[in-house]
């Protein structure tokens, strides 16, 4: 079967590659068992001027692979920069840091002993296409710089920007076979990670998904990183800066035009400022412009797939058949592109499905409260606990949300966002393990204890 690359801006087709056959996966795992055998012994300072070259690449490159970006997805152009931009932070971030995440740490003790941080081999990275080089980015700058390789089984439907990141890895110096692209169906990915040189996998995707890869990975007794769905709560309370907050929100729902597990999708707000709160935030959403993502000018661009605005689609209609009442937007648009307006949706009922659900679209959902102690449960029930943005300026308030909210970060006042020099991951469905900073590189390192018996005295 093919993999096809197609324009969500038009729905046409772009290109089509043809899936690698089981024996060309075979040779790909056979030169990336052989890669880590020599990699490993690299020294540090050289995987760190491959990277620094890697960095230089994405900088000097980032039109066009920005432009294969918003081709392929649909992303607006300059947030394609942008996340080219950050691929280039993360690239430098771990240069600079590897040597001190690396270091072997000494643990008090009659003898001597310490914990060195040893590489585990080939990574297995399936990665989705909503942030299609970021994604692959946070997870290829701290392996490499830790001394494993990768395969990257993305997204189909970003099949030119997987093969653009193995290029560039390539050109920068990294040694052939140290990071992959296997361009192959979500079928054959348990065949690849059946495979007993596979060390680890991890993955960026849908809980489904990561319910089978983990399933898979549990029984083969691998090491597992699940980075899954989210529905983040964005709580405003009366102590907030409104304004800054009401023009926050719609920025944290609209970032990817709505498609970011990190983008808020639950707005709980005050009684006594929702008023404010509610007319503000139509307004905002309102204002945005949707259209060609090539053009500068445009906020929201096409969703990625007609899947999903199929999907979408069918999740607001469930909403308001339900009883919730749609403030603004709420349709598909009519012609060329998956384009769906941005959309707010009020009195949703605790009772209907999309409640509980993830929105991946430019559709959010509002819900009035009484108190502090209405917002936090309304924020933590739910099955997913990636992240949330909170807004007060009432200390007290602050260090309950911190405390209480149950996710894997809280940002307060202050729109959720991933940094390399930050954890980044969840809890509860939306899945295990971290991202980034030193803990998302130690993921996927022996942490091997050491102990060299001091000699007995005579």
């Amino acid at each position: 079967m093919a993999i096809e690359s197609i324009n969500p801006a038009t729905g046409k087709l772009i290109r089509s590659f043809d899936t690698l056959s089981e024996e060309a996966i075979a040779e790909k795992i056979a030169l990336a068992h052989a890669a880590f055998r020599a990699y490993a012994a690299v020294p540090l300072e050289h995987r760190a001027l491959c990277m620094r070259k890697l960095a230089s690449l994405l900088d000097e490159e980032t039109d066009d692979l920005a432009k294969t970006i918003t081709l392929e997805m649909g992303k607006p152009i300059h947030a394609s920069r942008q996340e080219i931009a950050k691929c280039a932070l993360a690239c430098r971030y771990y240069a600079d840091n590897a040597a001190r995440i690396l270091a072997s740490e000494p643990i008090p003790t009659e003898n001597q002993t310490y914990v060195r941080w040893d590489p585990l081999g080939i990574i297995l990275a399936i990665m989705p296409w909503n942030f299609p080089f970021w994604q692959v980015f946070r997870f290829l700058a701290p392996a490499l710089m830790a001394g494993n390789v990768g395969l990257l089984k993305h997204a189909s439907n970003v099949p030119q920007c997987a093969l653009a990141i193995e290029s560039l890895a390539r050109r920068a110096g990294f040694p052939r076979g140290t990071f992959q692209t296997l361009l192959i169906e979500s079928r054959q990915v348990e065949h690849v990670l059946g495979d007993e040189r596979i060390a680890a996998v991890t993955l960026t995707g849908s809980e489904p998904a990561g319910r089978a890869v983990a399933a898979q990975a549990g029984w083969l007794i691998k090491k597992s990183v699940l980075e899954l769905g989210g529905s983040d709560p964005f709580i405003v309370m009366p102590s907030a800066d409104i304004a800054t907050a009401i023009e926050t929100a719609v920025r944290a729902r609209l970032v990817n035009s709505g498609q970011s597990c990190i983008a808020a999708k639950r707005f709980i707000v005050h009684e006594s400022i929702y008023q404010e709160f509610e007319s503000g935030f139509v307004a905002g959403m309102e204002a945005m412009k949707i259209g060609d993502p090539m053009k500068e000018t445009t906020d929201v661009g096409p969703l990625a797939t007609a899947k999903i605005a199929d999907e979408l689609e069918a999740q607001v209609k469930a909403a308001t058949k339900a009883g919730a009442r749609v403030l603004s937007g709420g349709e598909r648009m009519l012609g060329d592109g998956n384009y769906f307006e941005p959309t707010v949706l009020v009195n949703v009922p605790r009772t209907s499905s999309i409640y509980k659900e993830e929105l991946f679209g430019p559709v959010a959902m509002l819900f009035k409260v009484a108190s502090l102690d209405e917002a936090i449960e309304i924020a933590n029930d739910s099955p997913f606990g990636l992240a949330a943005s909170a807004w007060t300026r009432d200390p007290a308030e602050q260090q309950r949300l911190i405390a209480e909210l149950e996710s894997g970060a809280v940002f307060v006042n202050a729109m959720v966002a991933s940094d390399p020099r930050l954890p980044f991951g969840g809890i509860k469905h939306s899945g295990y393990g971290r991202e980034l900073s030193a803990a998302g590189m130690r993921e996927f390192l022996n942490a091997k204890t050491v102990l060299l018996s001091a000699p007995r005295s005579i």
